[in-house]
């Protein structure tokens, strides 16, 4: 018993914070942002400055998360580092509600530093994953965390809708009112949901571990150290590598396709179902796509997922009404849980024990610096052929390019590997 509730300790952390990045980042932010907050009658310079701090906030994570994966693991310090970014980050959250019309400016600054603590947070929430199950568990722990997260950030996602689409429901006096006060629902749903993961998952003890302050002092070192590893560790390389570019293709894909509906025309209600969609349907698919793996293997179920990313790609070209958004949208809802967890989990294999925070680093820096190549190549290609549907279909080389190195890693190899420099 002991056993499940550390595991569904751990998975509700996934619970609690997905909402900032259904609510916030992908739903109401960027509207209201636009609207509110920023110039609503220059639509290119409010895209510039939302994009600016989307880009400097995966910048800042991107840095930093690899000294900090580092000083974690020589400290013992994974659970203390989750806490102090949830909690930063879900404070942070709930300042966007003092954000007075028109200053764009403290918006971006809060936003950024919610963003980073929302980011940080996962690379220890990652590296966790090895200490709260047992190894033939990881599919399914890390799937039922991305369920979990899907579902809780789309319980509260709509919810949030229905304040805005029905203040007077609620005895809220305007939609403008509605989206403010879910900045602060999402803080507290936030801080509430962290409170299992800081009672029930026990601070993991490295070997050799030192005082934080003596970890802080040999943090560079140790990065120099793991950065060496990586490369002299050719599977991980490799995985990691493939990985950069076929979680390219589905951040761009997932971020494009709905501003590509957008810039066809769709109406924003059209959008949020198709945000709706995408969560409730991720729910139980990452559930599922673990029990797919088991039987055909998790490597081939990536393999699988990224020819699901390809082809919504592809359908992605054709999109001209209402109902192939939402079939798109169902499409990558099947997908998106499983390549996430699956990829999560497969890297936890072939990584060196007592090393996983400073290695999820280095993971989630790709991670941060994905949607890098897609827009630039998405872009370019529509600069070029002024047209936008030939640029979310140059999209295709991320996938096809990603998913042939992904299937040169010797996963049973890299396993080897590890255990021999833990």
């Amino acid at each position: 018993m002991n056993k499940n509730r550390k595991l569904w300790s751990w998975a509700l952390y996934d619970w609690a914070n997905s909402t900032f990045s259904t609510t916030i980042a992908a739903g109401f932010f960027p509207i209201f942002f636009e609207k509110y907050w920023s110039n609503p009658d220059d639509v290119v310079q409010s895209t510039y400055q939302l994009g600016f701090a989307n880009s400097l906030a995966s910048i800042i994570v991107a840095l930093i998360s690899p000294f900090l994966g580092a000083v974690a693991d020589r400290g013992s310090a994974k659970k203390k580092f989750l806490i102090v970014f949830a909690f930063f980050g879900a404070l942070m959250t709930s300042g966007l509600w003092i954000v007075e019309q028109g200053n764009w400016q403290l918006a971006i600054l809060i936003y950024v530093l919610a963003t980073v603590g929302f980011m940080s947070g996962n690379i220890f929430y990652d590296s966790l994953l090895i200490d709260v199950a047992d190894k033939k568990d990881w599919d399914y722990v890390s799937s039922l965390g991305y369920a979990l997260g899907y579902l809780g950030g789309g319980i509260l996602f709509s919810i949030n809708v229905l304040m805005y689409l029905k203040p007077e429901i609620f005895g809220i006096p305007d939609s403008t009112t509605a989206i403010r006060i879910s900045f602060i629902m999402v803080a507290v749903w936030w801080a509430i949901f962290t409170i299992p993961i800081i009672l029930f998952v026990p601070e993991p003890e490295s070997k050799n571990s030192v005082p934080l302050r003596i970890a802080f002092k040999d943090g560079f070192g140790q990065l120099k150290t793991t950065f060496s590893r990586i490369r002299e560790m050719k599977v991980v390389s490799t995985f990691l590598l493939a990985y950069w570019l076929y979680i390219d293709g589905v951040d761009t894909i997932i971020k494009m396709t709905i501003k590509m509906a957008s810039s066809l025309g769709f109406q924003t209600s059209d959008l949020i179902v198709a945000l709706l969609m995408v969560q409730f349907i991720a729910f139980p698919s990452a559930i599922l796509y673990n029990s797919f793996g088991k039987k055909i293997g998790a490597k081939n179920a990536v393999l699988i997922a990224i020819g699901g990313y390809a082809s919504a790609t592809f359908l992605a070209y054709f999109m001209t009404s209402k109902l192939h958004l939402f079939l798109l949208a169902g499409l990558i809802g099947i997908f998106q849980g499983g390549i996430q967890a699956l990829s999560r989990s497969l890297y936890a294999r072939i990584i060196p024990r007592n090393k996983e925070t400073q290695f999820f680093g280095f993971y989630n820096m790709l991670g941060k610096f994905a949607s890098v190549i897609g827009p630039f190549l998405m872009g370019m290609v529509t600069l070029i052929t002024g047209n936008v549907r030939l640029g979310i279909l140059s999209i295709l080389i991320l996938f096809i390019s990603g998913a042939v190195l992904f299937y040169k890693v010797d996963f049973e190899k890299g396993e080897k590997e590890a255990l021999k420099i833990a």
